[in-house]
């Protein structure tokens, strides 16, 4: 299959008849605002917050996955989650709940065997110190 070249694509700002719409316009640059401009940033955001990570928000590093301890507001399961967290598998991998493509889809057995099997809740896995 022969690759493309840019001048080939279509681009709706090289058509002096497209108007955006501005409301996707002022969504489009808050979230260009949010974004990262620092590249030690999300290196800095994972060694201060050790409790969570970007897998708890399905893979989404823009989302406050340092919250989900707290609030939780844009993991997934949260109140809000993001338009990243839409991939399925690292859905289920940030709850803990994995599937092979040939398996049957036995939701409530993979979620009783995920909690029955928690290190945490292994008595051996504390200290004296540690409460269950």
């Amino acid at each position: 299959m022969p690759r493309k070249k840019p001048e080939d694509f279509e681009y709706l700002s090289n058509d002096p008849d497209f108007v955006p719409d501005p409301e996707i316009e002022e969504f489009m640059e808050e979230e260009i605002a949010r974004a990262p401009r620092d590249p030690e940033l999300l290196a800095r955001r994972l060694r201060e917050h050790t409790e969570a990570s970007p897998e708890d928000a399905a893979g989404d590093i823009d989302a406050e996955w340092e919250s989900a301890v707290d609030s939780g507001e844009e993991v997934v399961g949260g109140d809000n989650p993001t338009p990243d967290q839409d991939i399925v598998e690292e859905i289920g991998h940030a709850v803990g709940v994995s599937f092979e493509d040939n398996e049957d889809l036995d939701v409530l057995e993979k979620i009783e065997r995920r909690d029955r099997e928690r290190f945490e809740l292994d008595p051996r896995s504390k200290t004296k110190d540690d409460m269950i």
